[in-house]
């Protein structure tokens, strides 16, 4: 998934206006622009798409963790510089409080099933032997079983889930 696509989920999710995304970043210090934001959210194939790169999402993220879990005192975390699914994944869990079980729950919206040590293998350090990696398909559903959760009136999406070719070993 691009970085763009998690941003245009997220603000369909939580129906987040242009200026209320404006204030996510500025709580987690940065300045964007609404053109930005609007160029962001293009389709790919749009003339004045642009790609968000991994610092300003990751801002974001760090900005929506402010939003839903209130500002910490002192100074803000610096935004990754690179970002991974396992990296956004982490940044949601916190900013929506969700524990092991609200996120299986999740994923069962989205009819995927995971159990908790698969889970728990996610949130690992990408160096420990239980490591492994968030891959796209992964994310697509939780983001969906976001959406069902927290956007009530898109019940009828909830038949449109893509579970083909998810697997749990590591590629080489």
């Amino acid at each position: 998934m691009t970085n763009n696509d998690v941003l245009r989920r997220l603000r369909y999710t939580f129906d987040l206006k242009d200026s209320k995304v404006i204030n996510i970043f500025l709580s987690a210090g940065k300045t964007v622009t609404r053109e930005q934001i609007s160029n962001w959210l293009k389709k790919d194939d749009h003339a004045d798409y642009v790609n968000c790169g991994d610092i300003y999402l990751a801002t974001f993220l760090n900005g929506f963790i402010n939003e839903k879990r209130g500002k910490k005192e002192g100074v803000q975390p610096e935004p990754e510089k690179k970002l991974t699914n396992n990296l956004i994944l982490t940044k949601l869990k916190i900013a929506l409080n969700l524990k092991a079980e609200d996120i299986i729950d999740i994923m069962g919206l989205a009819r995927f099933t995971i159990s908790k040590p698969e889970l728990s293998a996610l949130f690992r350090k990408p160096g420990h032997k239980h490591y492994r990696e968030c891959k796209d398909q992964f994310m697509r559903n939780f983001l969906h079983g976001i959406q069902i959760k927290y956007r009530k009136d898109d019940d009828e999406h909830a038949q449109n889930v893509d579970t083909s070719g998810f697997s749990w070993k590591q590629e080489s």
